[in-house]
């Protein structure tokens, strides 16, 4: 039997903290997998839903996007994966009989833990103007609602459609292709808040924004950098096949400003000598300040260039462009700004340069720790710049490696969910579908927070996602919100953004990647792609949490055929009754997709077209892979200041909280702790257990504040300091954002630390 939803928030005043673990998974992560299975699914349905996941004949995991291996574990899921996957396959349910218990008021004091924690959503549910409580609402009634408010807009782009990155490619290329055809690109989505930094320096050095690696490169590598990443709880998979590579000869450098317990040692809960001894993973570790990684990568490279035959002087002849004013900027490091950007030794960056040196494949992986900086852009551009130096990209064994979070985050972009689309994908998509789509620019998710904020966009519209929670600066984000005439969440959970509510709102439950989708032409499956440009089927197995649930497909196939009505020429109806109509339109719309139902009907899947893995083909502006020199920056903290980035803990998915513990960590029953290198919380008189307020410091003036947050003297980068999101998004600027890519500077947060009133 599965355990009943907490009946109210945990206290967390007085969280408990221990010595931070050095090892990863093992027993304990396979018994907490269990547990957590078993309260919300019963042990019976424990047992046949997770033997499905990531399997070739069954769903994909709704948690991260890491690909899967060619032959699979019985078991092929992580500690993480089984935690979204028991709530979303939870037996408990939310009700109508529950909204009539619970105002909107009340649910707005819950912890997004609580929220979260009772069950899935049933019936779509509707807020009426001056309304107290969310009532059930039919489907007809619900579109009509949305249809009459998006008529009354006087222009289309007055209306947000956002994308959260667990949309299938079906569901996805319907959505961008119903909002197209209303007449906008205001199509946000996850990807603007943390890898939009990739694709934009990718974009302009090797001309594709993905990464060029697959997973066999991994084992064929020599050398692994993986940086600002934390593996072991974001990417729990990836722990495998970093020790595959490191079986067969692979070293591995990680450089982060905290330790991570996967990194260290790994005990692969698959095989006996994994349970028990475990696999070291590093081999060096750079403890380095946040966003020091642009300084230290231009350092590695001026020393690459000043050591004799250490650049593939053939490769930057044949295949890349700008070598020589990059080679100026590089050979200009300095040491000792390096030293201070970075805080690392001179000894520790002779010796990685050693390492690099050694090998002849190099694959570097990074994830948020690089991309939520003001200097992202350039910081990613300065490792396409290390990998050009010595031919690591468009080789067996190296490349980038962006390590994309939500399981198709990548697919959506893939398949139009853009404010900014590609001539050639309007082009496509007007010759195919007969109407022109809008080619100005649309918000992306920092832009579409100020709309709403100053009146232009009206109606919010979020495809998954809980977009209140995962947004910077919470105060001036959820009164944007409250601005709206509509806001409109297609969810299969309740959680935070169901509360912070447009003067009307709609709450749209949809079916979820464990359950069967049954639609006119029979059993349907959608597809994904992971973040190696995988693409493959994922086939729910489980009974529907409510037969009034709608799949995402077919929420917008009908929205649109309300909204638009007879005069548009798609087929609505069609593409909800069988989505390999949607196939096959994609594969004439989508490069790489051609023969898509063919190509997905092979079990392992199919690899999409990647120019400069598969040809050493850059299609840049120059056709050529990029080499470039941007100025070196690195954060300044004034005295008595620290550097803030906000960061996940174990029991967590994105703004999904599992648990109130971070394992690894050493971290019990609590979310409200800051962790503070115990030398400078010895400057700041910060003892190990007293409780402070963080204030962000902006250039706007503005006090943002986070009270109540316990000290944790903990082993992170001097200057540094880390605390766990959404709690402390309210200290994100909204207009702190990165250069270009206008991803939020999560990782960049300048604060003060005042002592708490509730110390």
């Amino acid at each position: 039997m599965a355990s009943k939803p907490p009946a109210s928030d945990p206290v967390q005043d007085a969280p408990q903290v221990a010595a931070p673990q050095h090892h990863a998974a093992g027993l304990p992560a396979v018994k907490h997998s269990l547990k957590m299975a078993r309260e919300q699914m019963g042990v019976k349905r424990t047992a046949l839903t997770l033997l499905r996941v990531n399997q070739k004949d069954g769903f994909d995991c709704p948690g991260c996007a890491w690909p899967e291996p060619e032959h699979r574990h019985a078991a092929e899921f992580c500690e993480n994966g089984a935690k979204a996957v028991a709530e979303e396959a939870t037996l408990r349910r939310v009700t109508p009989e529950f909204f009539a218990a619970h105002p909107v008021a009340d649910l707005a004091t819950r912890s997004g833990y609580w929220l979260g924690q009772q069950g899935r959503l049933t019936h779509p549910m509707y807020l009426e103007e001056g309304g107290t409580h969310y009532e059930p609402v039919s489907w007809e009634r619900a579109f009509d609602i949305i249809g009459k408010e998006l008529e009354a807009l006087a222009s289309p782009d007055e209306a947000v459609f956002y994308t959260s990155g667990r949309t299938s490619n079906e569901a996805a290329f319907l959505y961008q292709l119903f909002a197209r055809e209303f007449g906008t690109n205001n199509l946000p989505d996850c990807s603007n808040m943390c890898h939009e930094s990739s694709g934009s320096a990718l974009t302009e050095t090797i001309g594709i924004g993905k990464g060029s690696v697959l997973l066999e490169d991994l084992y064929k590598s020599d050398l692994i950098i993986v940086a600002g990443q934390n593996p072991g709880t974001n990417h729990p998979r990836m722990l495998s096949a970093l020790e595959k590579a490191k079986a067969g000869g692979a070293k591995i450098i990680s450089i982060n400003p905290l330790p991570e317990a996967g990194l260290e040692k790994f005990k692969n809960p698959q095989t006996p000598k994994g349970m028990t001894k475990g696999a070291a993973l590093n081999d060096l570790f750079l403890q380095i300040r946040l966003g020091g990684d642009q300084a230290l990568f231009r350092l590695l490279n001026k020393m690459i260039l000043e050591t004799e035959g250490a650049t593939d002087d053939v490769f930057i002849a044949e295949h890349t462009h700008g070598y020589e004013e990059f080679a100026k900027a590089a050979r200009a490091a300095d040491w000792d700004e390096t030293l201070a950007a970075t805080g690392l030794s001179r000894a520790d960056i002779e010796r990685t340069l050693e390492m690099v040196l050694a090998s002849k494949r190099t694959v570097v992986c990074w994830a948020m720790g690089l991309t939520q900086h003001k200097h992202s852009v350039p910081t990613i551009r300065e490792v396409v710049n290390f990998l050009l130096l010595r031919g690591n990209i468009g080789r067996a064994g190296a490349g980038v490696c962006p390590v994309r979070g939500h399981s198709n985050v990548q697919g959506d972009r893939t398949m139009g969910i853009f404010e900014r689309p590609a001539p050639a994908f309007l082009d496509a998509l007007e010759k195919e579908f007969g109407f022109a789509p809008p080619r100005e620019h649309g918000f992306d998710v920092v832009r579409a927070i100020r709309a709403l904020r100053d009146g232009q966009a009206k109606v919010f519209f979020a495809m998954g996602g809980n977009f209140v929670s995962a947004s910077p600066d919470t105060d001036v984000t959820e009164s944007a919100m409250r601005r709206a005439r509509l806001t409109v969440h297609v969810s299969t959970k309740l959680n935070r953004s169901h509360t912070v509510t447009g003067a009307r709102a709609l709450i749209l439950p949809t079916l979820g990647r464990t359950e069967r989708d049954l639609q006119g032409s029979g059993e349907q499956f959608v597809t994904v792609e992971d973040s190696m440009g995988m693409v493959h089927a994922s086939r729910g197995r489980l009974d529907p949490a409510s037969r009034h649930l709608l799949s995402e497909p077919a929420i917008v196939a009908r929205l649109a055929r309300r909204v638009l009505g007879a005069e548009s020429a798609t087929p609505w109806e069609e593409f909800e009754k069988d989505y390999a109509t949607v196939r096959d339109r994609i594969a004439r719309v989508v490069p790489g997709f051609e023969d898509f139902n063919k190509k997905v009907a092979d079990p392992d899947g199919f690899a999409l077209p990647h120019a400069p893995r598969d040809e050493r083909r850059f299609p840049t502006t120059t056709g050529k892979a990029n080499f470039t020199a941007a100025p070196v920056e690195y954060p300044r903290v004034p005295e008595g200041r620290l550097l803030l980035q906000t960061l996940r803990s174990h029991d967590q998915y994105n703004t999904t909280i599992y648990g109130l513990d971070d394992r690894y960590r050493g971290i019990k029953n609590g979310r409200r702790v800051v962790l503070v290198n115990a030398d400078d919380a010895k400057d700041l008189d910060l003892a190990d257990g007293s409780y402070v307020d963080l204030v962000s410091e902006w250039e706007d003036g503005v006090e943002r504040r986070a009270p109540g947050f316990r000290v944790v003297h903990y082993p992170t980068a001097r200057g540094c300091a880390a605390a766990y999101y959404p709690e402390t998004n309210v200290l994100v600027p909204l207009d702190a954002t990165a250069d270009t890519s206008n991803t939020p500077a999560s990782k960049s947060v300048v604060v003060r630390l005042e002592q708490s009133r509730t110390d």
